[in-house]
């Protein structure tokens, strides 16, 4: 969850603090030092005006706070290379500003992250002051985007911004946390960042504040409404006329956001099964737009609630396209909306659900994005408030299925960590309790689908600890209990996605156990319902993701067959996916490493197949490149091991042209840069075999290979490939 600064408290008594050596005390006490780049200019005037001429509500001036005695005026504030005067020395005179200032306020955009000067500025304040004194103002790019490889540019908060400072004044390489005020069109508001601010530097909260204000505001204009009322007795017509025109916009708002209810609610249920994404954005773009234009500080919290709800959606669709950026953006507005909610409310059960769903979405692009950190803080807040949810009624079923999902999610947290045999346990115990709400709701299509999702990742976390046998029976169970809604085309679009995976899997499953046909049929099946969706919503991103995935398993298979025409064929539509799917956002790593990996392997074997060594070493070559340039951008096992397969398949392409050092060259490059840490699941411990192999490590080969052996591993690709490597 959003973190926010403890400010300190502050000393507001008349004796300035003591001066930092070679600096000159100033008799003028700032409030705030502003600092900005320039090309900021614009919306640095607006914030000075506002701080400058904002008037402190009178019930909360004077009034004790953790910072100290609310003042009536924020005033004055200190602008550099604006209040300085001509000729004097800039450097020693922003010094002894920011040494007389209470609080530093940083414009915050990528301009403002590269200037040095602003950089300076916060460096020095920061040596003298504690860290909760040092605001942000967010006016362009994204915080902490640094930490995002390929964003670096999009960073808005200058380098000392992002760290802590120790007593002694030292840079720490401890992460910062400064309170920060959203100014941009897709933040919180110009009105409500100020306010944000404000709060901050008086150490009220934002709420108390808002609401402070409208009473003011309210009372301000009763007083000129009572005036014109003494003055004017004529006016009284107009005002009853006010009142009816008031009254009428209420009705029609109340209207309004009724029908922003259906839409959210019924209507979006009825189209989600159908996963027209076109339909689904309309509705949710309406949403939005309506509340648009309303203002934020007057909205009710159901109508904060039903905005947020529109965010969600229109995340959800954008993570469905393939634009995470816009997906996460908008994950990250609704969750800032359902947070202040839950804040308000900190018991209401809808509030904690609905804050719940979008911090699993913004975890959730996290964990595609193998921001691992996010994901695992993400999925352990989505199982608190789960919790909370639970103990607030056990009797509702709808919270047991939050508990029920916050399970699976630490499920997948544990396979990502190759820890498959607890992985396993955790997602048994989800499948029991999914299998009793099921059976005492039939009819219930959310029970159905977390079902469904429960032999999923029990299936995938089997067949990853080695238990082939097991991981297949899961599959076929979910492939039997989908197989109704794979033959209706008119079924919900949920059901038929989740098919595609369940049939990839069983198709592998069968294939690596040495029943090819089978797989074949399986694998085939799973394309078909694919293209099927796609030809529904060809914008569908997770769709067309899935579809490859079960092209490449049975363009495998068909290699294994000799079928290399149709394994041709198949390998090209996977690889113009993966290349549009990259295209679409290359911050996805399944799809910059994965898919484009597989993608030139294949494209390798069918090279191979057809007697093309030199094409097999031009693309060995070029994944060799992929998996280098990933390791620099993002080092991961996942990296290492796509790097250790390239140059495998760069051995076995040196071996098939007689060049016996150039391949057990290569097969040594495979072996360094396997990872230590990466679990032995069946798939990876095959590449190992292979990398013994030709490596000459016959007793390592065969020990590894007696495991699969023992597991019922037969995939053909790894016979072939060991019996090649061997001879």
């Amino acid at each position: 969850m959003t973190k926010h600064a403890q400010l300190p408290a502050i000393d507001r008594s008349a004796d300035a603090p003591a001066p930092v050596s070679g600096v000159p005390r100033l008799r003028t006490r700032y409030y705030a030092f502003l600092s900005y780049s320039h090309k900021d200019k614009e919306l640095a005037d607006w914030l000075h005006r506002e701080l400058e001429k904002f008037r402190v509500p009178h019930s909360l001036a004077g009034k004790l706070t953790a910072n100290g005695v609310v003042p009536r005026r924020l005033t004055p504030i200190f602008r550099d290379q604006h209040d300085l005067s001509a000729g004097g020395e800039l450097g020693v005179e922003i010094k002894a500003a920011l040494a007389a200032s209470q609080f530093l306020i940083v414009l915050c955009s990528p301009e403002a992250a590269r200037s040095r000067w602003t950089n300076a500025e916060i460096e020095s304040f920061k040596r003298t002051r504690p860290e909760g004194c040092v605001l942000a103002a967010v006016v362009a790019g994204e915080p902490f985007a640094s930490d995002i490889p390929g964003r670096e540019a999009e960073e808005c908060f200058p380098p000392a911004l992002r760290y802590k400072y120790d007593r002694r004044g030292h840079q720490t390489g401890k992460r910062a946390e400064p309170l920060a005020a959203d100014f941009r069109e897709v933040g919180e508001g110009m009105r409500l960042a100020l306010l944000k601010l404000v709060a901050g530097m008086l150490g009220v909260g934002l709420d108390e504040l808002v609401q402070r204000e409208t009473t003011r505001r309210h009372r301000h204009m009763a007083w000129l409404a009572a005036g014109s009322l003494a003055g004017m007795a004529i006016t009284s017509t107009l005002a009853v006329t006010s009142i009816q025109s008031r009254n009428e916009a209420r009705e029609q708002r109340r209207d309004a956001e009724g029908l922003i209810g259906f839409m959210l609610g019924d209507l979006k249920g009825k189209l989600e099964p159908i996963g027209r994404l076109d339909v689904l954005d309309a509705v949710g773009a309406k949403a939005l737009a309506y509340y648009q234009k309303q203002d934020k500080l007057q909205l009710s919290d159901d109508s904060l609630a039903q905005r947020s709800k529109a965010l969600t959606l229109m995340g959800q669709i954008a993570t469905d396209r393939g634009d995470l950026d816009s997906g996460l953006r908008l994950y990250k507005e609704a969750f800032a909306s359902t947070a202040e909610l839950l804040r308000r409310q900190p018991d209401d059960p809808q509030r904690i659900f609905d804050h719940a769903q979008n911090v699993f979405y913004v975890g959730d692009i996290a964990r595609h994005r193998q921001d691992s950190r996010t994901a695992e803080w993400a999925m352990n807040e989505y199982r608190r408030l789960a919790t909370q949810l639970i103990e607030s009624d056990r009797s509702n079923p709808k919270w047991q299925m939050e508990g029920i999902y916050a399970d699976t999610n630490l499920g997948t947290l544990l396979v990502d960590k190759g820890r498959y045999s607890e992985a396993a346990a955790v997602f048994e115990n989800s499948l029991a309790d999914r299998e009793k709400l099921a059976a005492g709701a039939p009819d219930n299509v959310e029970y159905k689908k977390a079902l469904v999702s429960s032999l999923a990742w029990l299936g995938e976390a089997r067949e990853k600890e080695g238990r082939l046998e097991d991981g297949l029976a899961s599959r076929e169970r979910e492939i039997a209990f989908l197989q109704s809604y794979i033959d209706d085309p008119k079924s919900d679009t949920h059901f038929r996605r989740d098919a595609i995976v369940a049939y990839r899997a069983a198709g592998r499953l069968n294939g690596v156990r040495g029943n090819l046909v089978k797989g074949i049929e399986q694998l085939r099946a799973g394309v078909r319902t694919g293209e099927a969706l796609l030809q529904t919503e060809p914008q569908n991103t997770d769709w067309a993701a899935m579809t490859a995935w079960a092209k490449f398993e049975l363009a495998r298979l068909e290699l294994a067959r000799r079928n290399v025409d149709e394994a041709s064929l198949l390998t090209s539509s996977f690889c113009d996916t993966a290349d549009r799917l990259f295209a679409r956002d290359s911050t996805v790593v399944d799809w910059r490493l994965d898919l484009r990996s597989a993608c030139l392997e294949m494209r390798i074997r069918t090279a191979l197949a057809r007697g093309s060594a030199a094409d097999a070493q031009d693309l060995a070559d070029a994944m060799v490149g992929l998996a280098r340039d990933e390791g620099a951008r993002a080092p991961s096992n996942d990296a290492r091991i796509t790097l250790a397969i390239a140059e495998t398949l760069r051995g076995m392409v040196a071996r098939a042209t007689g060049s016996s050092a150039e391949a057990l060259a290569a097969f040594q490059s495979a072996a360094d840069a396997w990872p230590s840490s990466e679990p032995d699941r069946p798939y990876l411990l095959s590449r190992k075999v292979v990398i013994f192999t030709g490596l000459g490590r016959r007793d390592a080969a065969n020990a590894l290979a007696s495991k699969l052996d023992r597991m019922g591993y037969k995939d053909p690709t790894y016979l072939r490939d060991r019996a090649a490597v061997g001879s």
